[in-house]
């Protein structure tokens, strides 16, 4: 089944002013150079330039993102940010889950879960992390962790129009290691399994899978070529406008 494939950055704890509407301006000028791309755009800077970013972005097909949020609408929780407040200013997607979020913060697959909920009532897409670590992959114990996280993360109210998997190995992220392309499709295609058993086949076939860990020009290509593998949450290489271009570009973009 076909899938618009989805390029997303996730520029984590990066970039003050300056920089962050640099970058934003440079990925907006480049994919309105595009015309009609073959795939949609994502980028999710950190809370502090979310709204300068969106400004930038203005007229561009780029959906803007946040990289977190609580699970109440509003209340005595200081330091966070509600669903709403993103919506509010402009945000369509929030990614949740992310590895540094469970390994940092604790965040188990419950209050990942309870998180997304939220974040559909608010009317925003999630962008829900899995992934093993070192240890977990070298025991052979990849697919039955990424399986348990789809289970215990991914809501009830998940549909291939609000919920997007991204299959991030711990032990790939920065670290310029990569799995092969086949345990790349042989996770994702495992991933779509589980999602079929939980939301039935029609979600799960429509619904897009994500690959993220050491995501570059030189790779991009042989990854998102891969049957199941339905775009790219990008870290480090989304901080350059080429680099993230270029993934784009090597994905049929």
């Amino acid at each position: 089944m076909a899938r618009k494939k989805l390029i997303a950055g996730n520029w984590k704890m990066n970039g003050l002013t300056a920089d962050g509407l640099a970058l934003a301006k440079g990925i907006a000028a480049e994919v309105k150079a595009l015309g009609k791309p073959q795939c949609e755009f994502l980028v999710c800077p950190p809370f502090t330039l979310l709204s300068a970013v969106k400004k930038s972005l203005r007229g561009a097909k780029v959906a803007l993102g946040a990289q977190d949020c609580h699970y109440d609408s509003k209340g005595a929780h200081t330091g966070d940010v509600s669903p709403l407040m993103l919506t509010d200013i402009g945000c369509s997607y929030v990614i949740l889950g992310h590895s540094e979020r469970r390994a940092d913060h604790g965040e188990s697959n419950e209050l990942i879960c309870k998180k997304a909920i939220s974040a559909h009532q608010a009317g925003l897409k999630t962008v829900i992390c899995i992934g093993e670590t070192l240890e977990e992959r070298d025991s052979g114990q990849t697919i039955d962790v990424c399986s348990k996280q789809i289970l215990g993360s991914v809501p009830e109210s998940a549909t291939a129009a609000n919920t997007v998997i991204a299959y991030e190995p711990v032990w790939a992220i920065g670290t310029g290691k990569t799995p092969t392309a086949q345990d790349v499709e042989d996770v994702h295609a495992a991933v779509r399994k589980v999602l079929s058993k939980k939301l039935g086949k029609g979600n799960a076939n429509k619904m897009r899978i994500l690959y993220g860990g050491s995501v570059k020009p030189s790779n991009a290509r042989e990854f998102l070529s891969l049957p199941d593998v339905d775009g790219a949450l990008i870290g480090g290489a989304s901080l350059k406008v080429e680099d993230f271009m270029a993934i784009a570009k090597n994905s049929g973009c």
